[in-house]
């Protein structure tokens, strides 16, 4: 680039000024988080995208990207990055697709990415990477934590029936422990990942490195600033460097040490402040962790049956999400309006109904075992881990699955849905059921029911059959399990009661999602029994008494399937409301 002023002239004040300024006020105000979409979300076990050496390969990696004849300055599309590379136009289309659903904001153009985007995705895909057995290195071993998720880690090596036998939470991973981690993570990695952002110019040592504020603003990738945890602040105006910038400072650049020293200073104080928070006393909205709940339900309309987390004691975890854990042998069901944010996490719920029928971004379901989840509409990606007998209803525009075990998932799916790590007996179909409101969830985050990619399922990596924590960084020689098509004569459709009856504004009146002919075709023939069942009782030249004793018998054995089934639980819902 050009080199340009390293200081805003029109401020008057020189970047020393601003690191005074910033050095005595980081603490009072603006703390940093680190974004959790990208390490959720963002990780793919394609080998040639895990690079332990970080800088050695990255930077030349950038490099040759730049060079790349394109139309679109400083950006890349999938054959440019396929070349690059050397992997094949299908991952690179994968690689781009996944980057764009963990950005902040989806960018117009979908077809390419900024290559400062990418090479901080690329940085992080070794985040997830597992250390062998063997390995002696601590300051290594301290670098991995077993998963990106709160619940992997300790949980993984578990089974869902393992964790409903946990009596004790307070040997499991905290959000805080997960938040500490990640921002120890950036804050051992930030000085790679600026330099990495950063443009050369003529000077000595730390001089010859500087940021302006559009290369600076690719950091909202990875992280995020918050006022004292409640409120969120953009990049620019985050940083003193930058404060109250407009269009035409975008090149004014700033001694990318200084920038380094800030990033440093504030995730240290960030860190502080969720040690001192998670010493505090819980403040929780509604009953969190809800163990082996022994009632037959859990009402579908108050607060008992979820976990809301606002924030970490101090308001530090600013991201608002919606947590239904721990439920137990009862049905859950939530609309828009008992939502929080566009972040949902289903844990460790067992024999159990959940429905969430709501627009969301990101959904994930972690350690559940014998449930049914209905999760209306995604419109970034939903990520299923270590359950067993599970069935998953759910429209989105992508799904991972990952350890999963004799599962079911009914899919109305836009891209390929993604197969990763140790599955075995799995089973994908089209998606089955509706709800009044679902098409115009299906608008608002973006869904297309036009395009079901259900029975496209791409298995990715490999499992190490001698780890039982299997990882798709991990060394490994055997070729992940993929699903199986369900047979179209299994296939039922799926009906959701109507919690609140005339509450409900009419919608949607049926699937909107095409079936395939032969599902189809089943559902056509089940309607066609079914009335003619329905006709001929209807018909039966039978007297009062024997027609009366037929009723009866259809009601005992109705009454019998619902205990032996369990929806039971969800009449007494149907009749709290």
């Amino acid at each position: 680039m050009n080199e340009s002023p390293s200081s805003d002239t029109s401020a008057g004040e020189s970047p020393s000024d601003f690191a005074d300024k910033a050095s005595a006020g980081i603490g009072s105000t603006i703390l940093v988080q680190s974004r959790r979409e990208p390490f959720e979300y963002g990780l793919l076990p394609i080998p040639k995208l895990i690079f332990t050496d970080g800088m050695v390969t990255l930077s030349p990696l950038k490099e040759k990207l730049l060079r790349i004849p394109s139309s679109h300055p400083r950006r890349v599309d999938a054959a440019g990055l396929s070349d690059a590379l050397q992997i094949s136009p299908a991952d690179a289309g994968l690689v781009l697709d996944i980057l764009v659903s963990v950005l902040p904001s989806e960018p117009e153009d979908l077809t390419t990415v900024d290559v400062r985007d990418l090479v901080l995705f690329l940085y992080i895909q070794s985040y997830k990477r597992l250390v062998p057995k063997t390995h002696k290195d601590s300051l290594a071993v301290a670098d991995v934590w077993p998963s990106t998720s709160v619940f992997d880690g300790y949980l993984s090596v578990l089974t869902p029936l393992q964790l409903k036998r946990c009596s004790s939470r307070r040997s499991m991973p905290s959000p805080a422990d997960e938040e500490a981690h990640q921002l120890s993570y950036l804050s051992k990695h930030i000085v790679n990942i600026v330099t990495l952002l950063a443009d050369s110019v003529e000077g000595d040592g730390d001089e010859s490195l500087v940021l302006t504020l559009d290369s600076f603003q690719h950091l909202g990738l990875l992280i995020q600033f918050t006022d004292n945890g409640h409120e969120g602040v953009p990049l620019s105006q985050a940083i003193p460097f930058f404060e109250n910038s407009d269009a035409n400072m975008s090149v004014v650049s700033v001694s990318a040490s200084k920038v380094l020293d800030w990033l440093l200073q504030c995730i240290s104080t960030s860190l502080e402040h969720i040690a001192a928070a998670d010493k505090s006393p819980t403040i929780e909205t509604g009953i969190g962790g809800i163990n082996e709940v022994d009632a037959t339900m859990v009402e579908a309309s108050t607060n008992k049956a979820k976990l809301q987390l606002q924030g970490l004691p101090g308001g530090y975890f600013g991201l608002s999400q919606t947590v239904v854990e721990g439920i137990s042998k009862a049905s859950v069901v939530k609309q828009a309006s008992d939502t929080m944010g566009h972040l949902l996490k289903v844990l460790n719920c067992h024999d159990s109904m959940i429905y969430i029928l709501a627009p969301l971004s990101y959904a994930t379901v972690y350690g559940c075992s014998d449930a049914t989840i209905v999760i209306g509409a995604v419109g970034k990606a939903v990520r299923v881990e270590h359950c067993e007998r599970v069935q998953i209803i759910t429209a989105a525009k992508r799904i991972c699955i990952v350890n999963c075990r004799e599962c079911f998932f009914f899919l109305g799916i836009n891209r390929t849905p993604l197969i990763l790590g140790d599955n075995h007996k799995l089973h994908v179909a089209p998606f089955n059921t509706f709800y009044p409101q679902l098409e115009e969830h299906l608008s608002q985050v973006g869904v297309n029911a036009n395009i079901n990619r259900w029975n496209e399922p791409l298995v990715l990596g490999t499992v190490d059959p001698h780890d039982s924590l299997s990882h798709p960084a991990g060394a490994s020689d055997v070729q992940s399990e993929s699903a199986a098509c369900l047979d179209p004569d299994q296939f039922t459709n799926f009906l959701i009661p109507k919690w609140f009856g005339a509450k409900l504004a009419e919608g949607t009146s049926c699937n909107p999602f095409p079936l395939p002919e032969a599902y189809a075709a089943t559902q056509k023939r089940s309607n066609v029994v079914l009335n003619e069942i329905q006709e001929a009782i209807k018909n039966l030249q039978l007297d009062v008494r024997k027609k009366r004793d037929i009723a009866s018998a259809l009601h005992i054995h109705f009454k019998d399937w619902l205990y032996a089934s369990g929806n039971i639980r969800q009449l007494y819902c149907l009749q709290g409301d």
